[in-house]
């Protein structure tokens, strides 16, 4: 067994190249061998997004506070909010961060492969972003 501490771990800024906005990524776990499993607690800032990208083996999301938007490419921009579990497939191209209004944090777990759990593409651009999903009449404030 193995406890990491909460606070043990350095946080980072998420980079400009993969991130518009204020992004903190705060590691959790990391692959250890034989495993290729690794997780991360991603904070986002009102309007902050990652860039397009896929990851090789899939990717699955925990909405742990906050409301964001998330959209594969091809379909509709969807409302995530805490509680949600978001799975995107191998190779499937998306994107996903905070609304407009509120931030937005979740638990990002994805296995690498070859080495990369992520392959960055460009950035989602404020035009894009701000297109929102469609109205939930029943999505509250």
């Amino acid at each position: 067994m193995e406890i990491r501490r909460a606070g043990s771990r350095s946080c980072t800024n998420g980079p400009e190249e993969w991130f518009t906005g204020s992004v903190r990524i705060d590691p959790l776990f990391g692959p250890s061998e034989p495993s290729r499993s690794g997780g991360v607690l991603v904070t986002f800032a009102p309007g902050a997004r990652t860039a397009w990208h896929t990851h090789p083996l899939g990717q699955a999301l925990i909405v742990t506070d906050g409301r964001g938007w998330a959209q594969s490419a091809g379909g509709p921009v969807e409302e995530i909010r805490a509680g949600d579990v978001i799975w995107f497939s191998p190779d499937e191209k998306h994107w996903h961060g905070a609304n407009e209004t509120s931030a937005m944090s979740h638990i990002s777990v994805q296995e690498a492969f070859y080495g990369s759990p992520v392959v960055w593409l460009e950035p989602v651009g404020d035009v894009q972003y701000r297109r929102g999903p469609p109205d939930d009449p029943e999505a509250g404030c």
